[in-house]
């Protein structure tokens, strides 16, 4: 198959649920950040610097772990390291919500672009136009994509098949390389990573497992605590049985209850900000020591009925990643 062109960042199964299954609606009117903000500029922390405080930018907010507020008070913010968010900075299609900011109409992008500055406020964000086919360019030192959308096509092709355009070729020879941490969202079907929904799958996805430096996102209905344990949101993809899967699959809180957006495309952000506050504290680590990092200090006890085939290697610790003197 020739020509992969088929992003379904704000219609389809990676971004928010539509209006009838989830809180998050669509909305009109117009984008209420500044006109910086605008046509997908490169630096989201000019952007929200523009219409907000800064002391507004590096307030934990309810939505996020109190690891998070923790790494802040440490000192590790994300700085000397770049965000990319490769997604919808075009469209007309815009939704609103919260993060805890005012209630705000924004395109896909910006939200994603938004929450993961919002995790590591010292983090340089770029934002690149999945519209475009051009190549995703790295940054000097330690670069994490973020992906909150998919690629579908009918079923039954491998990834070896698909005409990838530069831009996700880009992406999979980092992924594949060690060269950048690639945070994936899982998806919204409710089916194992790379699972066939309605005769189609997400061949990103697919050309993604078993990458070195890819992370695999799924969405939990809180953060979990041992006494309060988090379960799946209903919505979100698991990891299922490919152990190449599982080893790379980590879940966090998605609390659209408190935001008004749902989907695993806001939990990727989240996992790309820990990622980049991993790498403010490491700062000679290599992107899959980062990725390693993050996985290999998942918890487990935090997880109603944890099972690898669902959870995969559990929800993220940023405090737990943060813990060593050193990583390798």
């Amino acid at each position: 198959m020739s020509n992969a062109r088929w992003k379904f960042g704000i219609a389809t199964a990676l971004a928010i649920l539509p209006a009838s299954m989830a809180a998050a609606q669509e909305a009109g009117g117009p984008d209420p950040l500044s006109a910086l903000c605008r046509g997908g500029q490169s630096n989201a922390s000019i952007c929200l610097s523009a219409t907000l405080p800064a002391a507004t930018l590096q307030t934990l907010q309810s939505w996020m772990s109190p690891d998070v507020g923790a790494a802040w008070r440490a000192g590790y913010k994300g700085q000397g390291v770049t965000i990319t968010i490769v997604d919808d900075f075009s469209s007309t299609s815009k939704f609103s919500g919260n993060f805890g900011i005012g209630t705000q109409t924004q395109r896909h992008g910006e939200w994603t672009r938004e929450e993961a500055s919002m995790v590591a406020p010292l983090a340089t964000i770029r934002s690149k136009d999945f519209s475009t086919s051009s190549s995703v360019a790295l940054s000097p030192g330690l670069n994490v994509l973020n992906l909150s959308y998919g690629m579908y096509a009918n079923a039954g092709y491998s990834p070896n098949q698909i005409g990838w355009s530069a831009e996700e070729a880009s992406i999979i020879s980092y992924a594949t390389r060690g060269t950048a941490v690639v945070s994936k969202a899982a998806g919204n079907d409710a089916v194992a990573v790379g699972g066939v929904t309605s005769g189609q799958q997400d061949y990103l996805d697919l050309a993604l497992v078993g990458k070195a430096s890819a992370i695999f996102v799924g969405a939990l209905n809180s953060n979990g605590t041992p006494s309060n344990k988090a379960s799946m949101a209903w919505y979100s993809n698991i990891a299922g049985s490919n152990q190449a899967v599982q080893s790379h699959f980590l879940v966090v809180g998605v609390t659209g209850d408190k935001t008004g957006l749902y989907g695993t495309s806001f939990a990727a952000p989240i996992v790309a900000g820990y990622a980049a506050i991993v790498g403010s504290k490491f700062t000679k680590a290599t992107p899959t020591q980062i990725t390693n990092q993050l996985l290999n200090t998942a918890r487990t006890d935090t997880l109603a009925n944890y099972s690898a085939s669902v959870y995969g290697k559990g929800e993220a610790s940023l405090s737990r990643a943060l813990a060593p003197l050193s990583i390798k």
